[in-house]
């Protein structure tokens, strides 16, 4: 089942008409950027409390997560549903207003990728620079990143979520607007 798709504009506008914005992201992705107004249901959350009647658009960041979960989306409401073309990228391309707490710290999934792109560079300089053993390193990050997308299990991630620039939202409760 799939949902039809809204622009930004015409989200807006079934907003200001009584229309519910519902945010699929995670935690730590609706602390640091939201669209105003928008209510907290992460997907990986049940997605409860949803409103059975009137309107719903869903969004997340791009509008993948949400296209790709479209049946379940479509299920966890009864009133009528939308995605919202592009998310929250299309919603600010079309200059529409968002919150940013930049104290927030950057979401889980980029700092996995901002660590695993380092460790498997500096791996690779140094194997070249200094000793071939070094290669090891990108190998090992390698084989985390592919256990990681099999598995659905990142250690990395359980790692990061434990460091104290992170604590605060691995203990959290998801945010309601």
């Amino acid at each position: 089942m799939s949902l039809p798709s809204i622009t930004p504009h015409a989200a807006r506008d079934l907003i200001a008409q009584g229309a519910i914005l519902v945010d699929v992201r995670e935690a730590d992705e609706h602390a640091r950027t939201r669209i105003p107004g928008a209510r907290h249901a992460p997907l990986a959350g049940g997605l409860t409390g949803l409103p059975q009647e009137g309107v719903v658009v869903f969004h997340c960041r791009t509008g993948n997560r949400t296209s790709i979960n479209a049946g379940k989306l479509a299920s966890s409401t009864g009133c009528q549903a939308y995605v919202l073309e592009g998310g929250l990228d299309g919603w600010k391309a079309a200059g529409l207003p968002v919150l940013e707490d930049r104290k927030q710290p950057l979401e889980l999934m980029r700092q996995v990728q901002i660590t695993a792109g380092s460790l498997a560079l500096l791996g690779a300089v140094l194997g070249f620079a200094i000793n071939p053993t070094f290669h090891l390193l990108s190998g090992f990050i390698g084989a985390g990143l592919t256990f990681a997308g099999v598995t659905g299990w990142c250690g990395m991630a359980k790692v990061l979520a434990v460091l104290p620039w992170n604590r605060t939202l691995a203990t959290a409760t998801p945010v309601r607007d």
